[in-house]
């Protein structure tokens, strides 16, 4: 079992290697590392680019062409995606977050935004405002575990999540009371 695992990895890292070698010479797979990640995740998000999908989990973005090729981006190594969807009335399970999906209830609202770690450490504390698609989009360090609450006019909410590899992207479970 192990010899046979270890060969798959073997043959996994010359065919990846090979790739990106061809990928990077015909541009079609692969992006080069100088793409800015977080801009990227940002026009997809505000609905900047069209004709293209895109869903970004723990460690990539990945975006689908028309023609159901599919280019995928690392995201940053210490720093974590998640994009909330505070709501009041209405909700949809979410996971893994579609970028030009996915859809919240509050459009370009503004909202008191406080964020801090398990260690008390304050992360966020600011008024943001959430994107044409009912979302707020954060940036947070990974692998920790946050307390975070959200405030619009006299509504409420607290809760917590984390931004571990194993964790969403999407979070759509916070009701505004």
């Amino acid at each position: 079992m192990r010899k046979q695992l270890f060969f798959i990895s073997i043959v996994s890292i010359i065919v990846l290697s090979g790739c990106v070698s061809q990928q990077s010479e015909n541009n079609n797979g692969i992006i080069k590392s100088d793409v800015d990640i977080k801009q990227l995740v940002s026009d997809y998000s505000s609905g900047n680019i069209e004709d293209q999908s895109a869903s970004i989990n723990s460690m990539q973005l990945i975006v689908t062409n028309q023609d159901n090729s599919q280019l995928t981006y690392a995201l940053p190594e210490d720093e974590f995606f998640v994009s909330i969807a505070p709501y009041v009335e209405q909700t949809h399970p979410c996971a893994t977050h579609s970028l030009t999906g996915c859809r919240g209830e509050l459009v370009n609202k503004e909202f008191e935004v406080y964020i801090e770690d398990s260690e008390g450490n304050v992360i966020r504390d600011e008024k943001l405002t959430s994107n044409s698609h009912g979302f707020i989009d954060l940036w947070l360090p990974r692998d920790k575990e946050y307390r975070i609450s959200i405030t619009q006019n006299e509504k409420k909410v607290e809760s917590t999540f984390s931004t571990f590899e194993s964790d969403d992207t999407c979070i759509t479970t916070m009701q505004l009371t």
